[in-house]
């Protein structure tokens, strides 16, 4: 008997403000599968009505995500093609796509990703910060404990750190990011992505609460802000051990049992000058 063959889960990235963003093969994609399963239906029949797509929709959002992605395995395994569209952007990113997708895999349902939009790329890109490395941290977690892990996290970052934020929110995310990261933290603050009113404002974290102070937010928000520079890191380190006499220094390793020539080494080391230069200052 022949096997009956498995649908695929196609992750569908949408425009995030410009409907000329959408791939064809997006397009035809959404035209061709079984059903498309959307974060908000009310959403996204406007970009299907906009480019003549009939493919039926059913919901999948934050609060049936894992019921849900269960019945649409199930429709995977009779050879449902389905594709999985959020209300903007990429699938996954900073939405319950990601739990489907794991389920897929748990459930052997083959996974693939069309690529198109995201929100974070497209900051990050015109942001004017460094892009090689970048830690995106999306919408800072709810819970309290956790809000403040992250952001004693951020006090070390050396990445380029992304944050999404929505309007009603943003002063006092600023406010907590300047308290964290210092006032003189760089960032770019962009709103509204693709769309007429675009607008990218580079400046520090002080500037950005003075600018809200008088301007009203409004729109969805990705804000690019500069890592920690590893520099002012080693400098702060080493203003620490400069604070202790040199003997207080090597005993602080020699009480390890680190061995004298060691311990002197480690020393030179934490202060940024050589082995010689603090052997000869002990000598003093």
């Amino acid at each position: 008997m022949e096997q009956h063959k498995t649908g695929t889960l196609y992750l569908c990235a949408t425009p995030i403000g410009n409907l000329e963003d959408i791939t064809y093969r997006v397009l035809r994609t959404l035209k061709e599968v079984d059903l498309i399963a959307a974060e908000d239906t009310r959403n996204s029949i406007r970009l299907l009505n906009h480019f003549e797509i009939k493919t039926p929709m059913t919901s999948y959002h934050e609060y049936n995500k894992i019921e849900k992605a269960y019945q649409l395995v199930a429709k995977m395994r009779e050879g449902k093609n389905i594709a999985l569209i959020t209300d903007a952007g990429t699938p996954g990113i900073s939405d319950p796509g990601e739990d489907i997708v794991r389920i897929c895999y748990e459930e052997g349902i083959p996974v693939t990703s069309l690529p198109g939009a995201a929100a974070c790329i497209t900051a990050l890109t015109m942001s004017g910060l460094p892009t090689r490395r970048f830690a995106f941290e999306a919408f800072l977690p709810k819970d309290k404990k956790e809000h403040q892990a992250v952001l004693e996290e951020l006090k070390t970052e050396t990445r380029t750190i992304i944050i999404y934020e929505a309007p009603h929110h943003l002063v006092r995310t600023l406010q907590e990011l300047h308290d964290t990261l210092g006032g003189d933290r760089r960032l770019t603050i962009c709103r509204e992505l693709t769309k007429r009113h675009e607008e990218k404002l580079q400046m520090t974290l002080a500037d950005s609460l003075s600018y809200y102070e008088v301007n009203e937010p409004r729109g969805e928000y990705v804000l690019i802000i500069a890592g920690r520079s590893r520099e002012e890191m080693k400098k702060e380190e080493q203003a620490g051990w400069e604070a202790l006499s040199l003997e207080e220094h090597m005993a602080h390793y020699e009480s390890q049992g680190i061995d004298r020539k060691e311990a002197m080494k480690r020393v030179a080391k934490d202060r940024g000058v050589s082995k010689r230069d603090i052997y000869q200052a002990l000598l003093k």
